[in-house]
């Protein structure tokens, strides 16, 4: 490595092949580190000739009581609930929370994880964008001390806890619920193949395909980017328009699913009679749209409650190293939209 500029944990980090947190530590001479690891990052940092941020340190001293949050929308049903319950658990234990959006672009992101930091947050609550594939401005809270948090939309690229829901499993049971209503070519419109959470449904949908025997095709998975009701739309014009048509579809989200619903109206398809439509994550307006969409819950309330009692509990106990992946189950809420399928042939136009 050059030694053009002054090295930070992260450098040494890296450089070893270890995490921030265990340098720090191992600078410390902290009980929990190996004797060899303690004498390997001292050795390194005193060649490289490395100097503690002080100013870092004594931030790490005191604290400020705020939590950062950021995520990718704010007007979202289910990152609302998210936040309701960030805010009330916070309130509850003396802390405040700073609210920001990252509008699913990574820059946006970037720029709201260094307001956080210049806030002087105490740690950082988060759902990642879908273009974040690397996370140097993540790492940038360990390496000042201040714990992260991630929920729902998550990367494997920074050691943290993580409060997920099983994706896999929800949308499994979506898909073995229409098979039990009698759909029998079930399409799925999914997210992006680099976000984790996308991967995990899609991979639900197929095994449970799988599992029944049923009729598969690659022509029925469409792959929403904007995730957004105009995906839905068109996707479900293009699905029906094909040589094969599907007789059910599962969505990434009820967003998604709410485009659905709109086309099918506009041509006059009947819902659940001719095709069947389910969601993911069980917005508000999926029991007041007609006909009233099936979903599967996600309990975005809850999540934020255990993201934050999390977050606080590392704060507290100047923890950096936990790596817990929290798993929270999922509901199938049962509306109009599935229920059982009558033979009606499909015609459109």
């Amino acid at each position: 490595m050059t030694e053009k500029k002054k090295i930070t944990l992260k450098d040494i980090a890296r450089e070893l092949g270890i995490s921030i947190s265990t340098a720090s530590r191992a600078l410390k001479e902290h009980p929990d580190i190996a004797d060899d690891t303690i004498k390997t990052v001292k050795a390194f940092a005193e060649k490289h000739h490395y100097v503690p941020n002080i100013l870092a340190v004594n931030f790490r001293k005191s604290r400020t009581y705020n939590l950062g949050l950021i995520v990718p929308e704010l007007v979202h049903h289910f990152f609302s609930t998210v936040i309701s319950g960030a805010i009330d658990t916070a309130k509850k234990h003396g802390y405040n929370i700073l609210v920001s959006q990252s509008n699913d672009i990574l820059s946006d992101e970037t720029v709201a994880c260094r307001t956080m930091l210049a806030s002087s947050v105490d740690g950082l609550l988060i759902s990642i964008s879908n273009e974040t594939l690397e996370a140097a401005h993540l790492t940038n809270f360990i390496e000042e001390g201040k714990p992260v948090v991630q929920f729902d939309k998550i990367t494997d690229h920074i050691q943290s806890p993580k409060v997920i829901v099983d994706d896999f499993e929800g949308a499994y049971q979506a898909v073995k619920h229409l098979i039990e209503q009698g759909y029998k070519k079930i399409a799925h419109l999914r997210g992006r193949r680099e976000v984790k959470n996308s991967n995990e449904r899609a991979r639900g949908y197929q095994q449970a395909l799988i599992d029944h025997n049923m009729e598969t095709s690659e022509n029925w998975i469409k792959d929403c980017m904007a995730i957004n009701e105009e995906e839905g739309y068109n996707f479900c014009k293009e699905l029906l328009s094909g040589d094969n048509p599907p007789d059910a579809i599962f969505c990434i989200t009820d967003l998604v699913a709410f485009g659905v619903l709109k086309y099918l109206k506009e041509e006059k398809i009947a819902v659940p009679h001719q095709i069947g439509v389910i969601g993911f994550s069980n917005w508000k307006l999926a029991e007041i749209v007609s006909p009233g969409l099936s979903s599967v819950d996600q309990h975005g309330y809850e999540m934020g409650e255990i993201a934050t009692l999390k977050l606080i509990e590392l704060i507290k106990n100047n923890e950096l190293d936990n790596q817990e992946v929290i798993e929270l189950k999922t509901n199938l809420i049962i509306r109009e939209s599935t229920a059982n399928k009558i033979e009606k042939p499909l015609t459109i136009g």
